[in-house]
């Protein structure tokens, strides 16, 4: 009885030659290439979208070098896997064979967890290729990117998708119509090799003759969410979640957080954008949602997954409930606009700060009235904008949550101006 193998995993290059892409990295004069023509192997990063040959380029230098090849999920795996990952290790180190230790999704990995590597790496127990989606500098730490070295890999172009699939298609015996049908495949795929051969397969169920066009789009329409598992971010969805906050629907921005979570999207691209939300959709009318949401990544970063979704659950709905108010949003851009077509005016002699016995003779900070000596430490009339600008309004408090009770002292102080 034959077992079922995903036409991906069946078409996974295993030798260097037939890996499409990445030659900034391959070439024989280029970086991975050359480490592995000189059997000088190192640990590193692999950062890039998914879909690029991340995991398959990891098991290819893993076999180039002849090592023992170990592999975890960020997802599913944790110190307890790493152990035995170290157990065998060591065993193979006993036979005169390294270990390669490849991490998929890495940066999901909070501090701890990726410290833990360190030791091994250092001994050279193990050699540590991660994979990640996200910006290294921002969610790999820092010890553990001076060990390592980070390699971009490139979204796979429209031509190297081509190839992909005419190996597709290839070993599914199928043709497609000359209308169009393969560069709305490869458009589809997004430059993911994996969801791209993810459709041909679909495509292959569907029907064993020449497709057309209108084949792909009916397939497209009814099998797009079951092409893209690996982790990308769903930016329509996110989209949604972002307007059901803003909205304050509490439900409808549970139910977009979980559509993401469920079909692959790292928890912290959520509470990035919850970040962001609480200061450009609630800002001052409830200013306890950013602090909420930056304790909630906090907790992901300190619990994981679980617990960690759950806080970031909690932010999502604290963020729809509170009061709504984009007055600071609006009143940032509306000064920097203004600061670039002003940028050239000078600073007001009262608001110099004379720092040295010159300055002071040149007048900085002449007539300045520091505030806390003023009644109500307020300093009634003195300006704070250049000369030639007069003194400007960008901000103004709606009548919302915390916004009420700045918008009556604000209404108050600039009634004196």
């Amino acid at each position: 009885m034959s077992t079922y193998k995903p036409l991906a995993e069946k078409l996974r290059p295993s030798e260097l030659n037939d890996f499409i892409g990445q030659r900034h990295l391959l070439d024989s004069d280029k970086p991975i290439g050359k480490a592995l023509s000189d059997k000088q192997l190192h640990s590193m990063i692999l950062w890039g979208p998914s879909g690029v040959g991340k995991t398959t380029l990891a098991r290819i230098i893993c076999a180039q070098m002849g090592a023992h090849f170990e592999q975890m999920s960020a997802v599913l795996d944790g110190i307890k896997e790493l152990r035995n990952v170290i157990k065998h290790a060591e065993l193979y180190k006993q036979n005169d064979t390294s270990t390669i230790l490849f991490v998929d999704e890495i940066h999901r990995f909070n501090k701890a967890q990726q410290d833990a590597f360190l030791p091994h790496i250092e001994s050279g127990l193990i050699t540590l290729i991660g994979a990640t989606t996200e910006n290294p500098s921002f969610e790999i730490n820092s010890s553990v990117l001076s060990r390592a070295r980070v390699y971009i890999l490139n979204k796979l172009s429209s031509k190297e998708l081509e190839s992909i699939a005419m190996r597709a298609m290839t070993d599914q015996a199928i043709t497609l119509e000359n209308d169009g049908s393969l560069s709305l495949i490869i458009d589809s795929s997004d430059g993911d090799a994996r969801r791209l051969i993810n459709i041909i397969e679909q495509l292959t169920h569907k029907s064993n003759h020449a497709l057309s066009k209108k084949d792909i789009v009916k397939t497209l329409q009814s099998k797009v969410s079951s092409f893209d598992k690996g982790g990308d971010i769903y930016y329509e969805q996110l989209s949604a979640f972002h307007k059901s906050v803003r909205g304050s629907s509490p439900d409808g921005a549970l139910y977009w957080m979980a559509r993401m979570i469920v079909s692959g999207c790292d928890p912290k691209v959520i509470a990035r954008r919850l970040l962001a939300i609480a200061s450009e959709d609630i800002g001052n009318a409830d200013p306890r949602a950013l602090q909420i949401t930056v304790n909630a990544w906090d907790v992901y970063e300190r619990l994981g997954d679980k617990e960690g979704n759950r806080a970031i659950a909690q932010a999502a709905v604290f963020c729809a409930c509170a009061p709504k108010s984009n007055a600071v949003y609006t009143a940032f851009n509306e000064a920097i606009t203004e600061a670039k077509e002003t940028n050239d005016l000078e600073v007001p002699i009262h608001l110099r700060n004379a720092s040295t016995k010159l300055m002071e003779e040149l007048g900085h900070g002449k007539d300045y009235r520091y505030a806390h000596h003023e009644p109500n430490a307020y300093s009634k009339g003195q300006t704070y904008f250049p000369d030639e600008m007069g003194e400007k309004i960008y901000y103004e408090p709606t009548d919302r949550g915390l916004e009420i009770k700045i918008k009556e002292k604000l209404d108050q102080l600039r009634s004196d101006l």
